[in-house]
């Protein structure tokens, strides 16, 4: 029995019932990668961000980062989807956790630590939730 097929006696929800939202996830992720490349600056001015080249090379680093994280889940057969979904759980917790330290230093901008905060913190929650139903649905 896979996992997406389990239900807890205390979670009426089946454990798929995530699999919508990580697509979603993996799909904002490509088109969050994308604008990256594309219109790096474009980004930094959104957040309130000084546009500078160092950044702009930065963001596209993070922009590649994101599309291969999206494409491989996507792309991956079902099978192998929890690896993608724990290799992207490991990035969004650093991202998140690197992301917090800035907010609380209060070395960037407030709005753009914490808007960054809050998309990868989103993410990491998403990520994080299948990922403890999937070790629960082991110890069944």
């Amino acid at each position: 029995m896979s996992t997406d097929d389990v239900r807890s006696r205390n979670d009426p929800l089946p454990a798929d019932h995530l699999l919508p939202a990580l697509r979603g996830l993996a799909v904002g992720r490509i088109a969050l990668g994308v604008a990256s490349l594309v219109a790096p600056g474009t980004l930094a001015r959104g957040l309130g961000v000084q546009q500078t080249p160092e950044l702009d090379y930065l963001t596209r680093i993070f922009g590649a980062r994101a599309i291969a994280l999206g494409l491989g889940y996507l792309t991956t057969p079902a099978a192998e989807r929890p690896r993608w979904q724990r290799l992207s759980l490991m990035v969004d917790i650093t991202d998140t956790a690197h992301g917090t330290a800035h907010l609380v230093r209060g070395d960037l901008p407030k709005p753009a630590a914490v808007a960054m905060v809050a998309l990868t913190g989103s993410y990491m929650t998403v990520g994080a939730t299948r990922f403890v139903r999937d070790m629960a649905a082991r110890r069944r």
